[in-house]
């Protein structure tokens, strides 16, 4: 069993985005810039967001947070994304969800002009991706793609099992290994809540692609010897084991599966820090304007 250290590439991705912008500023070109939009007081969207702050520091990006009150209108904010969209200062802005009842999150995710939409969620970029055109990729699924390219972990002819079909990762993973590329050419199933007998379709997988936020959901008794295991899921559990009295677990039961596994993402340190590392590539295209041309 080998395990996939998301930490280190993306660490290896922000050393070539900081040697990119160290570049750019020698020879006094516009540094990449990223705005995040936050709406309300969420702890967990804080903690993503003040991440992305940190990860814009730590390459050398512009940054840009703006805090919205949770009971702000969605006109209000449609008018901040307006407003975002044309500040040619900004090369690409998220706006981190969830957000508030009142609001349509389909709404704002199009009010993005999708050449600013570095979270890969618009529908344009979206149907990029399914045409395998030049497109912002969603960031967590952009991150497996190069986890498994950094582990030169071979994915053709292989039986991809993706589980969870959130447009945000398990439907754009599933077509992201499904096409002709590398990492790629896998026969993919995606599985959902809808799905009977998941095991069956587990038991059969070269890979299994984790996105359902139920921890400890994946026993040894539902994968075979030698299976690639990506786990996207993570969740606060209660324990007695750390001093602040909780953890964080995967959508796997690693202590239970990790010895039959040839390759398998800890939780935390595996897709999390992908995840960001995905979204400061995105931003760097979005300001060299290679995939939306002016």
């Amino acid at each position: 069993m080998q395990l996939i250290d998301g930490r280190k590439v993306s660490e290896d991705i922000y050393q070539s985005l900081k040697e990119e912008v160290d570049k750019i500023r020698a020879v006094g070109g516009k540094v990449p810039h990223l705005a995040a939009v936050l709406v309300g007081n969420n702890p967990a969207s804080q903690t993503y967001v003040n991440a992305k702050v940190k990860a814009c520091e730590q390459v050398g990006f512009g940054s840009t947070l703006l805090k919205l009150d949770e009971n702000i209108s969605e006109d209000a904010l449609l008018d901040t994304i307006k407003q975002l969209n044309e500040n040619n200062d900004i090369d690409g802005f998220i706006v981190q969800l969830p957000l508030p009842h009142q609001i349509d999150e389909n709404k704002v995710t199009q009010a993005i002009m999708p050449h600013k939409d570095v979270d890969g969620f618009h529908p344009t970029n979206l149907g990029r991706m399914v045409l395998n055109l030049p497109a912002y990729l969603p960031a967590t699924p952009f991150g497996i793609v190069k986890l498994l390219e950094a582990y030169k972990i071979e994915t053709s002819g292989k039986h991809c099992v993706v589980i969870g079909r959130s447009h945000i990762v398990g439907s754009p993973m599933s077509i992201l290994l499904a096409r002709n590329s590398n990492p790629g050419n896998c026969t993919v199933t995606l599985c959902h809540s809808r799905t009977k007998d998941l095991a069956t379709y587990t038991k059969q997988a070269d890979i299994i692609i984790l996105a359902l936020g139920k921890p400890y959901f994946l026993k040894k008794e539902m994968i075979k010897e030698g299976v690639v295991v990506v786990d996207v899921g993570i969740t606060r559990v209660e324990t007695t084991t750390t001093k602040s009295g909780f953890k964080l677990a995967g959508d796997a039961d690693f202590d239970d599966i990790a010895e039959k596994c040839s390759y398998i993402t800890p939780v935390p340190g595996g897709v999390g820090p992908m995840t960001i590392a995905c979204l400061m590539n995105n931003t760097l295209l979005a300001s060299r304007k290679e995939i939306y041309k002016d």
